[in-house]
């Protein structure tokens, strides 16, 4: 077992690239009447990109708290953390899909909207193994913090989660708009989930 010092440096970092890159889709757009009415015209570009934004930016805020509540890591856990930046980079390149095809409608924009929710899920599914994997191993928890209930949030940080992003898949079928509408929702929704440090008593165990 290791500190946890290199892998949030090199958590922070990966994240930090990928919600840069969110910025390369966005465009000086193609003079074909008003600047106005061309940005106007990008829409999906710019709804894309902020939805995508606060993901990534709700991601870095959500992994720093479960790393409060990691005092050292193991092989396995650098695996998960791993499997969760994998997914995490893929998310600029289902933006752009998005942003691409979302004001064309149809197939294409549905099959679009169903591959950034697949993204989402696969996110949201390593996350929630990378959380279980910490709960259940109380050796790795911080000093102080309470092994019980971070058991007991399990439940609660990763069925949410998955439950969630499977709904907008199957919104995805129906609409791709909405379908962004439902990640942006999502991604308020866990403005206000925060992750934190669950101490022992004094005198407990």
């Amino acid at each position: 077992m290791s500190d946890t010092g290199r892998t949030e440096a090199f958590s922070d970092g990966v994240l930090a690239i990928a919600i840069t890159l969110l910025v390369l889709d966005l465009r000086v757009p193609v003079s074909h009447g008003t600047l106005a009415r061309d940005l106007a015209h990008e829409w999906p570009a710019y709804a894309a990109y902020l939805t995508s934004f606060l993901i990534i930016g709700i991601i870095w805020v959500n992994h720093h708290g479960v790393f409060q509540l990691v005092g050292r890591v193991d092989r396995v856990t650098l695996f998960l953390n791993l499997l969760l930046l994998m997914t995490v980079v893929a998310i600029p390149f289902t933006t752009a899909l998005m942003s691409e095809y979302l004001r064309d409608g149809g197939a294409d924009a549905r099959t679009a909207a169903l591959v950034y929710s697949f993204v989402m899920l696969a996110m949201s599914m390593s996350f929630a193994a990378l959380y279980t994997h910490v709960a259940r191993h109380p050796a790795l928890l911080a000093d102080g913090v309470d092994p019980a209930g971070v058991r007991g949030s399990i439940v609660r940080f990763s069925a949410i989660g998955t439950v969630l992003y499977l709904t907008t898949m199957v919104v995805a079928l129906f609409s791709a708009p909405l379908c962004l509408v439902a990640h942006f929702v999502i991604a308020l929704y866990y403005c206000f989930q925060q992750i934190r440090p669950s101490l022992r008593r004094p005198g407990s165990g």
